[in-house]
């Protein structure tokens, strides 16, 4: 399959720093065109947020470039993928709260990575950024790992209720700031006149799924310039409804 993609990110309206992180890499091999998109939301709250999202983003550049391909040339599984994915958290968990233990700071992140490969796409996630599948409606593909998502599967907590919780954003785990790792993993079969979009938890904060499909739905997303202009007019209108939080999206669209 061949695929049009774009990123933008903002650092907001009220924070001096840009946490967030995102990444976007292609590639060919016998199976036809690869494509991984990652999304790193440096924890808000905590120092050097940026330096835990921009670490993690560079061990899934070197996944990439270096394990993918041993992958590729083995027989290809879910499972291999998310084993493999999962080393990766894992360490990156260990060095960033070492780092932080010998720095005296307080430091994390969420992580989100999508990966394309034929048919098939591979998705992990950490914390509260998403995936979403843009095709007939919006589809959300994760599920948040925080508090009022919890409160919420334990019936607990209305949906209503969680959306103005003073405990909404409190994550229940995180790279670099959660002794245990647990990462969720979906997969599934991808068609073309698909839109996925990644994004932080600042992009849809106050953007609501109506107006999802209707600025990014595959009829509306004609090419990449098109795609990177309904970004940044998405992030500008987060902007003007006052999102306090650094914003980051990546659309990918299947041809």
């Amino acid at each position: 399959m061949k695929f049009l993609t774009a990123v933008h990110t903002d650092v907001g309206i009220r924070k001096k720093t840009n946490q967030d992180s995102a990444l976007i890499m292609e590639a060919e091999c016998e199976l036809g065109n690869i494509l991984l998109t990652v999304i790193c939301d440096g924890m808000g709250g905590l120092s050097k947020g940026e330096v835990a999202s921009a670490a993690v983003i560079h061990s899934f550049v070197d996944w990439f470039e270096n394990q993918l391909p041993v992958i590729l040339a083995d027989n290809i599984s879910d499972d291999v993928i998310f084993r493999s994915w999962e080393d990766v958290v894992v360490q990156m968990n260990s060095k960033v709260s070492r780092y932080g233990e010998q720095s005296g700071i307080s430091l994390g992140t969420t992580v989100v990575a999508f990966l394309l490969i034929g048919n098939r796409y591979y998705i992990i996630n950490i914390g509260d950024s998403r995936v979403y599948c843009i095709q007939d409606k919006v589809y959300q593909l994760t599920k948040d790992q925080t508090y009022v998502q919890r409160e919420i599967d334990e019936g607990r907590m209305t949906y209503e209720q969680a959306m103005t919780s003073p405990q909404r954003n409190v994550l229940l785990q995180c790279v670099g700031a959660s002794r245990y790792i647990e990462p969720a993993y979906y997969s599934g079969e991808v068609s073309s006149t698909q839109v996925y979009m990644l994004c932080s938890d600042g992009f849809r904060h106050l953007i609501t799924e109506k107006e999802f499909y209707e600025y990014l739905n595959p009829y509306v997303l004609v090419d990449e310039q098109n795609m990177t202009q309904m970004a940044q007019y998405l992030t500008e209108l987060n902007k003007y409804r006052k999102e306090v939080d650094n914003i980051t999206v990546v659309l990918v669209k299947v041809q």
